[in-house]
């Protein structure tokens, strides 16, 4: 098979999704590699690298489409590229389908595979999102101490503050990947962190492992709205496989909050879990709604690309080639734990979810294996 590896375009997507490494086991099990030029410079991998590992490096993005059959990337196409998509082309990337019609409509056109990283699932659950998840988790805050500060808009509060003058407050929602490691930071810094959810065993496990200085709350409409009101950052870490997320925090409760405090959206890319929230980039990635703060930078992990470029190539590798190996549908056959990660395939959404978000028909993925 040949395998695609196209340019990230994304507003300051530096990640990349294929490392060397990856391209020598494809060559060794006798696949070819095509590599965008300059595709791994923004985590510091030349083109000379991929050549050495029997990559061929393509000119521009058109090429990369026209030659091969199976597209990995780390982020969904923007619409410059749809047209490059074909319906003979299966790929593999972070999709998030659930935020954008725009997006399910034209892969659905294409007539093309999508199988999406972040829908994969595995034993304690989706093995392609975790170390994403782990890295915006662990960048939330250090995004969080930033714009508190009060010359990038924020309250002017040191997160850990000082002897004599208390540490900030930081409200993480979720307990899950992205929250958990908010928590880690967050607490690491001296910051007195308080984090919710609704599932009462993982509360449990968070309180036994967690430092001293974070407690955990059951979430509710007014657990929620009594943090809010003494808050300093809020993360947003919730996500439910291929779903829209629920907006736990409502614009009417930003005036109960402390004018210059942050929001930090994590769940972006599902569409958010702020009602406030919209997409923002690296290059503009603040906005303020009612004096307070909002960060909704939907590929965060791409600010710390060569990090996150091996961390998501270990997870994927694994599965790219057996997909490169067996085909998409044998794959999908004798791998459940790949059912859940396509979306989309031959013109037709096949994970509920997604048909949910937009009122769409859905198709089960056994029916388009056959």
């Amino acid at each position: 098979m040949i395998i695609g590896v196209p340019k990230e375009v994304k507003d300051q997507e530096y990640r990349v999704a294929v490392v060397p490494a990856g391209v020598k086991e494809l060559t060794l099990r006798g696949h070819r590699v095509v590599v965008q030029q300059g595709a791994g410079l923004g985590s510091g991998i030349p083109d000379e690298d991929y050549k050495a590992a029997g990559a061929e490096i393509a000119p521009n993005a058109e090429e990369v489409f026209e030659r091969a059959k199976l597209i990995v990337k780390v982020k969904e196409p923007v619409p410059a590229e749809y047209k490059m998509v074909r319906p003979e082309h299966i790929m593999f990337e972070y999709f998030h389908f659930a935020s954008s019609r725009q997006l399910t409509e034209a892969m659905v056109n294409s007539g093309s595979v999508c199988i999406a990283y972040e829908t994969v699932s595995g034993p304690g659950g989706h093995p392609l999102l975790t170390p994403m998840s782990e890295i915006a988790g662990r960048l939330s805050i250090q995004q969080g101490a930033k714009y508190l500060e009060r010359t990038m808009g924020g309250r002017g509060t040191l997160l850990g503050g000082v002897p004599g003058v208390k540490s900030a407050r930081v409200m993480v929602i979720g307990g899950g990947v992205v929250g958990t490691n908010a928590a880690k930071i967050a607490a690491g810094m001296g910051a007195r962190v308080t984090m919710l959810d609704v599932n009462l065993e993982r509360l449990r496990y968070l309180d036994d492992v967690m430092p001293k200085n974070v407690s955990t709350l059951y979430s509710n409409e007014l657990a929620v709205a009594d943090q809010l009101q003494r808050v300093d950052v809020v993360i947003g870490g919730v996500y439910i496989s291929g779903r829209r997320a629920p907006k736990i925090i409502r614009r009417e409760h930003l005036s109960m909050m402390p004018r210059g405090s942050l929001l930090v959206d994590v769940a972006v890319d599902q569409g958010g879990c702020f009602e406030t929230t919209r997409p923002t980039t690296h290059s503009d990635p603040v906005f303020e709604e009612q004096g307070i703060m909002h960060y909704c930078v939907t590929n965060m992990p791409g600010a710390v690309a060569r990090t996150s470029t091996f961390a998501l190539t270990n997870a994927t590798q694994g599965i790219l080639l057996q997909i490169a190996d067996d085909g998409w549908p044998d794959c999908v056959r004798h791998r459940p734990m790949l059912q859940d990660g396509v979306n989309v395939a031959n013109g037709k959404v096949t994970h509920p979810g997604v048909a949910e978000a937009f009122d769409m028909s859905y198709t089960p993925v056994s029916e388009v294996l056959d």
